[in-house]
């Protein structure tokens, strides 16, 4: 494991004028009488943000604006997987007692959960409006030390070149809980990649916190390393496997509860995800290569491909274009390139991902316009549930759409009334 390295975005005069030559160049298609967004993103949207991109928009501008965090690389060993060079956010808090956390964003585009896919195009801006109220120091609420990594193969964290991510090799890790089973081939190695992360920062005891991608990750890591590492989690993506006759009392619980019209909501909507949302996984999990070619080489099909989910997933956030093209930027400059942000999804295949079984404290919020939803009964049946939230508004980016609600669920949950309240000995959060 090498030392903390400071790292700086740095993106060159060259690779900028590539991009404009490629927007120079595109050839937009038509588009069908009032569609609207019911064929994928609207033209006219794409067209204006390609120009945007083209003419007006500054990288250099939101370049500057991201070297402005604390960011570094480290480079560490995966088990059976050689050495990985990490990219991350390290942002301190200058309370005493603050509490360490690791932040995991989402995983681009896909995820599954038996018969439900579902993902956001994640990268570490998730954080970026959480982190100073994160470490905002004050006698009314905790503070804490934040740890936000890159995913290998996104953002600046080195990509994986070799065949089988996810392969027994290195890993054969299969996570129990009653009669379901979670393969966790890829969780593992990168789990394990982020729990060295945090180790070696000095932080040997944490607390999670993650939705999408991150949601599977963070309680993966405490069901692997807690309660001597990861001390308790906290999720915006509560997603558990289906309700089988496998689990008889939860499934009369389920069957004889009274359902709020949020909770009849929510099973329509997932529904209505699953048939009319989740067809681009297909693609990426059969044959990533094939796509990578398009998302490599045009940048407008990167931004289609990415912009139609930011403003499908979020719940009426106001994206201005620049947002938009920032977001878009970073899969395009990204160290691995954009391909790379399809191409572990093969890797994955039909892997199955619910709620990994753990004993450490375990809070949930629920924002109204997730991709898909659960019964609570169900996900109370998963683990050490000690806190929940319900929201009247935001999405699947719940950091981003939502950072003060999703900061305040935290205090809560870890404040001095809070039911994880002092887990991390020695660091209550003042």
């Amino acid at each position: 494991m090498t030392s903390e390295q400071p790292f700086k975005i740095a993106v060159s005069d060259d690779a900028l004028a590539l991009l404009k030559r490629k927007l120079d160049d595109t050839r937009l298609p038509d588009e069908v009488n009032a569609a609207e967004w019911a064929y994928g993103a609207p033209l006219a949207d794409i067209r204006r943000l390609a120009n945007r991109w083209k003419d007006g928009y500054d990288w250099r501008t939101y370049e500057r604006k991201l070297n402005a965090l604390p960011m570094f690389t480290r480079t560490i060993a995966v088990e059976g997987f050689g050495e990985l060079n990490v990219h991350y956010i390290h942002q301190k808090s200058t309370a005493k007692g603050a509490i360490p956390l690791l932040f995991v964003h989402g995983l681009p585009r896909r995820a599954i959960i038996k018969s439900h896919m579902c993902a956001g195009p994640g990268c570490f801006l998730e954080v970026t409006k959480i982190l100073p109220l994160l470490t905002a120091v004050s006698a009314d609420h905790p503070s804490f030390h934040v740890v936000a990594p890159s995913l290998p193969g996104y953002a600046w964290s080195e990509g994986v070149l070799e065949k089988g991510f996810r392969e027994k090799h290195y890993a054969e890790v299969i996570l129990a809980l009653g009669s379901s089973r979670y393969c966790a081939d890829y969780l593992y190695p990168t789990t394990q990649l982020f729990n060295k992360l945090m180790i070696s920062l000095g932080y040997t005891e944490y607390v999670t916190q993650g939705g999408d991608w991150g949601h599977f990750l963070t309680l993966t890591a405490a069901s692997l390393y807690g309660p001597k590492h990861v001390k308790a989690s906290h999720t915006n993506f509560p997603v558990c496997e289906p309700l089988t006759y496998g689990t008889p009392i939860v499934l009369l619980q389920c069957l004889i509860a009274s359902f709020t019209s949020f909770e009849r909501d929510a099973a329509a909507a997932s529904q209505d995800y699953y048939k009319n949302g989740s067809g681009y996984f297909r693609e990426q999990s059969t044959k990533p290569q094939t796509l990578g070619y398009s998302l490599a080489d045009s940048p407008v099909g990167l931004l289609a491909w990415i912009y139609e989910k930011l403003v499908a997933y979020t719940d009426a956030y106001p994206w201005t274009d620049d947002e938009v093209l920032t977001w878009i930027s970073i899969y395009w400059f990204s160290r691995a390139g954009p391909a790379a942000s399809v191409r572990i999804y093969y890797e994955i295949g039909d892997a199955v991902f619910g709620f990994p079984g753990t004993t450490v404290p375990v809070g949930l919020s629920f924002f109204p316009k997730e991709l898909v939803r659960f019964p609570k009964p169900l996900l109370r049946s998963k683990g050490n549930i000690v806190f929940e939230s319900d929201h009247e508004a935001g999405g699947h980016f719940a950091s981003y759409e939502k950072p003060e609600a999703l900061v305040g669920d935290l205090r809560k949950m870890f404040g001095k009334s809070g039911p994880a309240a002092g887990v991390v000995p020695g660091r209550d959060g003042y």
